[in-house]
């Protein structure tokens, strides 16, 4: 077992990667039964890592398969730069579930040679190509040799590019054979009967047209990613057994029923009594949640994570969200637009236990769900923010110079130094349980109205809400906040990130693609541009600052952007939102984006953060039933990964 003096939440690094590890803390003093149900969870949120990697590109799980054995066959004896840059492409895949970049969904160039590949088949050992089955290699190779070295074919996971075919030019495995059009109009179709509480159509299914016909091939048992799901339900009918209560266990059965059917009403009925289920401390995503990953925004990755409460500071957390009403009434949008009573809102501070798919190895530090406009306004949502994944991530970055080189001076550093932890806590709160959950559409306005713009003006109008409360007096009041000043920090801090250093994370010549990455941008520059001068940049001995002159006249700025952000996804005004991003959150100016990547390299830091998951092993006593779970920090993150391609593998 690792101590607290032994653990370290610096790993392994790794092109612009650096891996973390999270400490499950206070894992001990939960009781046998709560262990135990974390663990049947965490065995369903590992099973479902396949799911993901197919849904991310069509060859994804051929390529990691025939890459991971040529991996094993040839770390030993293999000292060429071919092999270390295999190494490192192989490790970039797995951090990203395929070929293709997390973040900026451009693929990734291999550093090594396509006859090395060849080659490495070719002496690949007789009893290392069951992998193969009936075919050849030349065969098996045939449809992966350009996938992988040629830049042209596939060359993006998700295209956001204004103007062109999204569905065509976009590699994500969620339809074969449409265009973007045929994708729209077959779904809008569907909406026309979907009444005033539509199911959220196209979210678990891939759809296909095959001679002229178009059909969804659902994902669930019988369906697509059948065995996949066969062992999650699995495990998940061992957790619903040590269900914490009566409405956790029907949570779980309702899972089950929709895993079993594709139904997507039954998934609505699950998200309302997942939203209902307050009283365990123990809680979990698992199944097609987020459509980030689908140019339209209609289809879900899979992802999971099994939690736990946070006691201490679910104390803040809970604050807010017993204030629910007073910020929506508050909230500087047009009256029409917001909710007269706001129902269900609630707040946790948690710790992740276990991530899968779409959460892992990269994540979110706070979730708020279920996704359903109609649900969100009828039952309320549920909100986590992610304490000990927070917390590695500070504890990471200490020391580490990225406050020094970028900001401005000695003391806004020392604003930032004293406040910054909990801005960041208090404003991942505000986004997550307040401003994802506020405000309404107008009726017959519908979800999907913004398209491909719709992620990012949905995360911009979070993060705007934080930002425009974090500045009011009633944080303080409250005691979330320990002063009138500390929301400097978090304006400061947002503003030159979204202006500056976030694009350390973009590779020279291209342009801004994730969704949050574009909310930011477009608000940092949107504010700016409204600023009247109190947001500017400053050359200072060569290098570019951003100046924040009065704090306060910002406030008023972040207002009126959240008051249009909120109009548009209100009415569903399609233009007004593609005018937005287009003009603030997609462009890159070249000169500022060198000058960020040269003062970053001189740092030596890795841009993208990722976690390697714990170790759970179960304990039994003499009668075979289990007593405790022990966790293990010291898997390393290639171990892991090739473990979970063995024990996990379910779909290749």
């Amino acid at each position: 077992m690792v101590t607290d003096a032994q653990f370290s939440y610096n790993d392994e690094r790794f092109a612009d990667i650096q891996m973390l590890r999270y400490r499950l803390s206070g894992f001990e003093h939960l009781t046998a039964k709560q262990k135990e149900l974390i663990y049947y969870l965490s065995q369903a949120t590992l099973y479902g890592r396949d799911i993901t990697f197919d849904q991310f590109g069509k060859y994804n799980l051929r390529i990691r398969k025939l890459l991971e054995i040529i991996y094993l066959d040839r770390r030993d004896n293999d000292t060429s730069n071919d092999f270390r840059t295999l190494e490192i492409y192989l490790k970039r895949i797995w951090f990203s579930n395929g070929i293709y970049h997390h973040y900026g969904c451009e693929k990734f160039t291999p550093g090594f040679s396509e006859d090395y590949l060849r080659r490495c088949v070719q002496e690949l050992p007789a009893d290392s190509l069951s992998f193969l089955g009936e075919m050849t290699i030349d065969k098996y190779l045939q449809p992966l040799i350009p996938v992988v070295f040629d830049p042209d074919v596939l060359p993006k996971r998700v295209n956001k590019a204004d103007g062109m075919d999204l569905v065509a030019t976009s590699a994500c495995n969620y339809y074969d054979g449409l265009t973007q059009q045929e994708v729209e109009d077959y779904y809008n179709a569907l909406k026309c009967d979907g009444g005033d509480e539509p199911p959220s159509f196209g979210l678990n299914s891939t759809l296909v047209k095959k001679d002229g016909v178009i059909t969804e091939d659902v994902w669930k048992i019988g369906g697509k990613y059948d065995n996949a799901i066969r062992h999650i339900v699995f495990w998940l009918n061992k957790a619903k057994k040590v269900a914490d209560n009566e409405q956790q266990e029907q949570v779980i059965s309702l899972l089950i029923d929709y895993y079993t059917t594709g139904d997507l009403k039954l998934f609505d009925q699950y998200s309302i009594e997942w939203v209902k289920e307050q009283q365990s401390d123990i809680d979990f995503v698992n199944g097609f949640i987020e459509v980030y990953g689908d140019p339209l925004a209609l289809k879900a990755s899979w992802e999971g994570i099994v939690e736990y409460k946070d006691m201490v500071s679910t104390i803040r957390a809970k604050k807010i969200s017993d204030q629910a009403q007073w910020f929506e009434d508050h909230s500087p949008v047009d009256e029409r637009f917001k909710k007269k009573t706001v129902k269900g809102v609630s707040a946790s501070v948690v710790c992740a236990a276990m991530l899968g798919g779409d959460e892992y190895p990269s994540t979110a530090i706070g979730i708020n769900l279920p996704n359903s406009d109609w649900i969100r306004v009828k039952y309320g949502s549920k909100s986590v923010t992610i304490s000990n994944l927070t917390d590695a991530y500070n504890q990471a970055a200490k020391g580490n110079g990225f406050r020094q080189e970028f900001v401005i001076d000695e003391k806004t550093l020392s604003l930032i130094d004293t406040y910054a932890d909990v801005c960041d806590d208090v404003h991942t709160d505000l986004h997550e349980c307040l401003g994802h959950g506020s405000g309404r559409l107008l009726p017959n306005t519908d979800p999907d109205a913004l398209k491909a713009y719709g992620n990012t003006i949905e995360e911009a109008r979070a993060d705007l809400f934080g930002l425009y409360f974090m500045a009011d007096e009633k944080l303080v009041e409250m005691g979330v906040l320990p002063d009138k000043y500390a929301y400097q920090s978090s304006y400061y801090t947002y503003m030159m990130n979204g202006l500056m250093t976030q694009l350390s994370r973009i590779s020279p010549g291209h342009q801004i693609e994730e969704a949050h990455m574009r909310n930011r941008a477009l608000i940092a520059r949107w504010v700016m541009e409204h600023s009247n001068g109190n947001v500017s940049f400053e050359i200072i001995n060569g290098k570019s600052f951003v100046r924040i002159r009065d704090y306060a006249a910002l406030r008023p700025v972040f207002a009126q952007l959240l008051a249009e952000i909120q109009r548009i996804k209100s009415e569903g005004d399609f233009e007004a939102a593609r005018a937005l991003v287009e003009q603030y959150a997609v462009n890159v100016d070249p000169v500022m984006h060198e000058e960020v990547l040269e003062r970053y390299h001189q740092l030596n830091l890795a841009p993208y953060k990722g976690f390697i998951n714990p170790v759970m092993t179960p304990v039994y006593d003499q009668n075979g039933v289990m007593c405790d779970v022990k966790v293990n920090y010291t898997e390393s993150y290639t171990d892991q990964m090739l473990r979970y391609s063995s024990e996990y593998a379910t779909l290749i």
